[in-house]
């Protein structure tokens, strides 16, 4: 490793609070792997939780791993991955599958874990992505919690710990617990035993809240509070709202208390939640983390109806732009997704923006739903066109290709195809412009990358493997040279059609 990369992992050290070292004597270390950059990976709660939650126990290490230096070395010692017993990945994304291969490739860590042996890392992951779908990275992965961490996370502690003994003595521990999957000693020809997603029913048992704060990332120096988890509105094309089903909240005064232990570090803290505005005394909340001096922040708030209070919270604590998600541009389109959002609702939302002084209103939408028409795409630009007369500041309107998602009322449908969506783009830009409204939007073509990934299987691992550089060209070269085809994981699936996850159940209904 060169001075540089040292330097550069002694820079975001420096820069860090909170920081936790330890010594290793006695204690199993554990290396949490964010598989992408810092500034993402130091804005994901699932980190800031798992950090502590780890290194609280006197009998474990955590260390933690991004993808920022190569080769990849932990930032807390500096040691490289093989020298960690367990390697644990946090993926909340697709698209970060082809980091993990490139992590173990880059640390000469066998890639498959039947090459693996008792001189390897056992290699652990969890998050949304990998809990809905593991099939693709299951060749790599030794194990995958399905779900939740909390309701077994010191019996998978202690099952960790086995691999002081040995490879195989943890994974028998492992495979005894509930919501964990062993990739290679499950059957993928007979009917293999269900694993049920793992789910916390009681939040406050497990506060959930920063303990590392950094100005290298996109909430600098800002105190993350989930204040909920799941969600009850039902949008049929929303995996965080049935990965994290049921719906459930924090008391008001375990989310106070939280504050008042981050308020030692900083003053702005961000709600974290699928839908902030919905906890059901978001209005209270809003004014007493005001009476308490903290200045608040939130990804986006839900319209239907707005909340008043919140907003003037947003705006009294410096925070520029109002983020809402129509999803789309016409009601009857809303109503097949499920976002029971009203024309109305949106615009209330606009002028209450306006009301406050924000400097921007941003507004989310997704093209290539399911039963979207060319009328639908031009509802877009008419809501944004209608926001904007009543907003006297900056509109935004971001647009994202819609992906299926498995476990989702869409999990069966077929993606627009990227010429498609790309041509419905192409018209929102124009007319757009013509408005003065702002337009970003993410790639159709590596929203294909994406579909392949959430809907595939095991095939998809050769795939990942022989790819070295990741373009949406070079990655169906890679599905060719493997004998399969984009094509075929972005098509319809049939009702009755046996799919990758069937054998993983998320329940409740």
């Amino acid at each position: 490793m060169t001075w540089q990369k040292v330097a550069a992992t002694q820079r975001l050290l420096k820069d860090e609070r909170g920081t936790i070292r330890k010594d290793w004597g006695g204690k199993l270390p554990i290396v949490l792997i964010f598989p992408n950059r810092y500034y993402l990976g130091m804005s994901s709660l699932a980190v800031h939780t798992l950090y502590r939650l780890w290194n609280e126990r006197e009998d474990v290490v955590c260390e933690r791993v991004f993808t920022d230096l190569t080769p990849p070395i932990s930032l807390e010692s500096g040691f490289p991955l093989h020298y960690f017993p367990i390697l644990a990945f946090s993926i909340s994304y697709e698209m970060d599958y082809f980091q993990v291969v490139a992590l173990l490739r880059a640390s000469g860590i066998p890639l498959r874990a039947l090459d693996r042996d008792d001189t390897h890392p056992l290699i652990i992951a969890g998050g949304p992505a990998v809990s809905a779908n593991p099939e693709p990275l299951a060749p790599f992965l030794d194990a995958v919690l399905i779900g939740e961490i909390e309701p077994i996370f010191d019996r998978l502690t202690d099952a960790l710990h086995r691999v002081l003994d040995s490879r195989e003595a943890a994974l028998a521990a492992l495979g005894s617990l509930p919501g964990l999957y062993l990739p290679q000693h499950h059957s993928q020809t007979a009917d293999p035993p269900r694993i049920t997603r793992q789910w916390l029913d009681d939040l406050d048992r497990f506060p959930s809240h920063s303990v590392l704060f950094t100005p290298h990332t996109e909430f600098a120096n800002t105190g993350l509070i989930e204040i909920a988890r799941g969600c009850g509105r039902g949008c049929r094309f929303c995996l965080a709202g049935y990965a994290y089903r049921p719906p459930r909240q924090r008391s008001l005064d375990s989310i106070l208390g939280q504050a008042r232990e981050l308020l030692q570090h900083t003053d702005r803290m961000a709600l974290v939640s699928a839908a902030v505005s919905d906890h059901s005394q978001i209005d209270e909340l809003a004014i007493q983390l005001r009476r308490l001096g903290a200045r608040i922040g939130v990804s986006s708030v839900r319209v239907d109806p707005i909340s008043e209070p919140l907003v003037r919270a947003l705006a009294e604590s410096g925070t520029q732009t109002l983020t809402i998600a129509p999803e789309a541009g016409s009601e009857r389109l809303r109503r097949i997704i499920h976002k029971m959002q009203t024309e109305q609702d949106v615009i209330n939302a606009a002028e209450l923006a306006g009301r406050y002084h924000l400097a921007q209103l941003k507004l989310y939408f997704m093209i290539g739903l399911p039963g979207e028409e060319e009328a639908d795409i031009q509802a877009i630009v008419d809501l944004a066109s209608a926001c904007a007369s009543r907003f006297p500041r900056q509109v935004t309107v971001n647009v994202t290709p819609f992906v299926p998602k498995a476990h989702t009322p869409f999990q069966r449908v077929a993606q627009t195809p990227a010429a498609v969506v790309q041509r419905r783009l192409d018209y929102l830009e124009r007319e757009l412009r013509r408005r003065n409204i702002g337009l970003k939007s993410e790639s159709p073509a590596w929203a294909e990358i994406q579909g392949t990934l959430a809907r595939g299987d095991r095939r998809l691992a050769e795939a990942l493997q022989i790819i070295d550089r990741v373009t949406p060209r070079a990655w169906r070269q890679a599905l060719e040279r493997c004998g399969l085809s984009a094509d075929e994981f972005l098509a319809e699936r049939p009702a009755g059609t046996r799919l990758p996850w069937h054998f993983i159940r998320f329940g409740p209904s």
